[in-house]
């Protein structure tokens, strides 16, 4: 196994622009294939995840013109003629695997019912114990023809293209582990010849990320109503049209390089790109730092994260985090150095991540000297008794999942003896990560 030592770091004042955002990426792709005409995305992630979308869409046919950035990163132009909305018209069968990608699955697992052809959709060992069942019922319900190529309720998926069958009709959802669940179900509804009506008997998981789903279906030229209290969503049909796309920076992971900056004292960090007017919900992961006492300037196409003044810390905080799980791994790291336990609560859903987040997060919390509790869908940390000075040297396991690494390696900026086990693990979102964490050392 390989390993990476992070080395603490002095005040830095940096500007940082991230690769694009996955979630935009994978849905754009998946939007643009279905749409009419052609669309060119421009700042696309390259990385594995979006990989793994554009891999399927270039073995099922489709010729994807791909200009990576000639500045070098993870960033590209991406091209390509959609099918208006019958995606996939194929005859034969088609073995498709995504690896741990679990956007890519469940967007693809929908899309490809809008087909006339025969697939097998897997990926790694890891991806057989994420559910799908609560995607796999409804698109039954459409008319979808899908049966389990092993464990019910689990990957693999058996998919006949149901193009003929799947007019469209109502959805009554009921709370899933995963928003995307919801989006991939959006997606396709426009291209049904009568559209979809989805309901909610509760508050939606990740809602923002459903949000974004929407906002990005709307400038492909998609026609929705949604009710005030975002219960019911009715997708009109009438399908996509191509667009020239600009994907902004991925909020995801601007947050480790917001969460340096609150936790480096003296430091500051600014984040190009995004802002108020961000597609994405986790931008709002600047205001819960800002919340513990970090500073903070949000302007429509910036954030920029201080740490608090000389002689202050940031301070523990109770917060509901079911808006945004993907920063709790973030947030429990930050954690480790304010005064005064945190609690981030409702965040049951980080058990179907790449890996089960919570256990991961209270073995490798632990190792640095915080005690932590994992109570329900809640998790609480106590950071140790001398806050940074009390964090001890250890080797973090990441057990194949990008955010565990990229947001233990923020301890080590400020805490000596950190060693990241598997970094390449990074790979999934942020190729070079590390790098460019290593850059904060000459700003």
């Amino acid at each position: 196994m390989k390993t990476l030592a992070i080395q603490p770091i002095g005040p830095f004042q940096a500007k940082v622009r991230p690769p694009g955002s996955k979630s935009l990426t994978n849905r754009a792709l998946l939007l643009a294939a279905l749409a009419r005409g052609r669309s060119t995305l421009r700042g696309a992630l390259l990385a594995d995840d979006s990989r793994q979308m554009l891999g399927a869409l270039q073995s099922l046919g489709y010729a994807v013109d791909l200009i990576e950035d000639a500045l070098g990163g993870s960033s590209a132009t991406a091209s390509l003629d959609g099918r208006d909305g019958k995606l996939f018209a194929l005859d034969e069968s088609r073995e498709l695997s995504v690896g741990n990608a679990g956007t890519s699955y469940r967007f693809l697992a929908a899309a490809l019912c809008l087909s006339s052809g025969r697939f097998t959709l897997d990926g790694v060992a890891r991806m057989r114990q994420r559910p799908i069942g609560q995607l796999v019922d409804p698109l039954r319900g459409l008319g979808a023809s899908i049966d389990y190529a092993g464990e019910p309720g689990f990957p693999p998926l058996s998919i006949r293209g149901s193009a003929g069958s799947m007019s469209g009709g109502s959805v009554a959802m009921p709370p899933t582990l995963s928003s995307q669940y919801i989006s991939a179900l959006l997606q396709i509804a426009p291209c049904l010849a009568r559209g979809m009506t989805m309901t909610f008997d509760a508050p939606v998981i990740s809602r923002p990320y459903v949000e974004m789903t929407l906002a990005l279906m709307q400038r492909f030229g998609a026609k929705f109503e949604v009710d005030d209290a975002f219960t019911r969503i009715v997708v009109k049909p009438g399908g996509y049209v191509g667009q020239d796309y600009a994907i902004e920076p991925d909020a995801s992971n601007a947050s480790y390089f917001l969460a340096a900056a609150a936790v480096v004292p003296g430091s500051k960090c600014t984040i190009e790109g995004l802002g108020r007017r961000s597609l994405q919900g986790d931008v709002g992961f600047a205001d819960v730092l800002h919340t513990m006492g970090a500073g903070l300037l949000f302007g429509d196409d910036f954030i920029t994260v201080i740490a608090p003044p000389a002689g202050q810390s940031l301070r523990g905080i109770d917060i509901d985090l079911n808006a945004m799980p993907d920063m709790a791994q973030t947030l429990a790291v930050v954690a480790l150095f304010a005064k005064g336990p945190t609690s981030i609560r409702n965040i049951g859903n980080l058990r179907v991540k790449e890996t089960y987040r919570l256990a991961a997060l209270h073995t490798e919390l632990t190792k640095l000297g915080a005690t932590v509790e994992i109570e329900g869908d809640d998790l609480h940390i106590e950071p140790p008794a001398n806050g940074a000075a009390g964090i001890r040297p250890a080797a973090i396991d990441t057990y194949n999942d990008h955010r565990m690494a990229m947001s233990f390696a923020v301890a080590g900026l400020r805490a000596p003896g950190v060693v990241i086990n598997d970094p390449h693990c990074v790979d999934k979102t942020f190729p070079d990560y590390f790098e460019r964490l290593e850059e904060l050392r000459t700003k």
